[in-house]
């Protein structure tokens, strides 16, 4: 039985609450079981300088924990980010830009925030599945006021974390799992059923190819889930 109940492949339940900040575009609160992201996004109209004249967009991501979303108080990334932000909002980047027709943008760059209210395990994956809602959130609102000329997603994607904990395959770990698990992984898949991303680390011990397997295939079973439930909250 695991800490909170549910069987090796059910996820936490997720929510999405729309809408949450009224001055972006497109903004959504998203929890998962007790991890809740605000994600919102808005649009520049410039791009960066190595894209100028080139007629073609870019998106970008920002991450950060606030200071109380972690049991112990997380001093804020002011001046240098540490690593760990840098890195998941690389990841929350290129998770979108993955989905997303940088040439059906122009020349303008879309802003992804993630910043996360309360850490109880996967943060960067609730950040990738939120952000997707979030920015078709402001599609639908730049394309009704003609800012976009088309719709510049291609397919959506989200994220979850899978891993082994007392030799057990699970799927979308909380962070008690999550600190004890023996393998840890994270998956990004579009739409389309296409792999972007799977970072997996053997923290306790290596893992075979069936054990891979099996991680795989409790990941595509809960995104799958997460995307019907990121339909309904982008079609309201």
């Amino acid at each position: 039985m695991r800490m909170d109940g549910r069987a090796n492949d059910a996820l936490r339940p997720v929510s999405f609450l729309p809408d949450f900040i009224e001055q972006a575009q497109g903004s959504v609160l998203i929890s998962c079981g007790k991890t809740r992201v605000l994600c919102t996004a808005t649009l520049d109209q410039q791009v960066p300088p190595f894209l100028t004249g080139t007629g073609r967009g870019w998106l970008t991501a920002e991450y950060a924990k606030l200071p109380a979303s972690t049991l112990t108080r997380k001093r804020r990334d002011i001046g240098k980010q540490d690593g760990r932000s840098v890195e998941i909002q690389r990841l929350i980047g290129r998770s979108l830009r993955a989905v997303c027709d940088l040439d059906a943008l122009g020349e303008r760059c879309v802003h992804i925030d993630c910043d996360v209210l309360q850490a109880d395990g996967g943060t960067r994956t609730a950040s990738i599945t939120g952000a997707y809602v979030a920015l078709a959130l402001a599609v639908k609102k730049w394309m009704a006021q003609g800012v976009l000329p088309c719709n510049p997603l291609k397919t959506s994607v989200a994220a979850v974390s899978c891993g082994i904990v007392q030799d057990e395959p699970l799927l979308d770990l909380c962070y008690g799992e999550d600190s004890r698990a023996q393998v840890d992984c994270n998956f990004v898949m579009t739409g389309l059923g296409q792999w972007v991303e799977i970072q997996g680390t053997g923290e306790g011990r290596a893992f075979s190819r069936e054990e891979m397997n099996a991680l795989m295939d409790l990941s595509e079973k809960g995104i799958r889930q997460l995307m019907a439930a990121q339909a309904e909250a982008i079609d309201g």
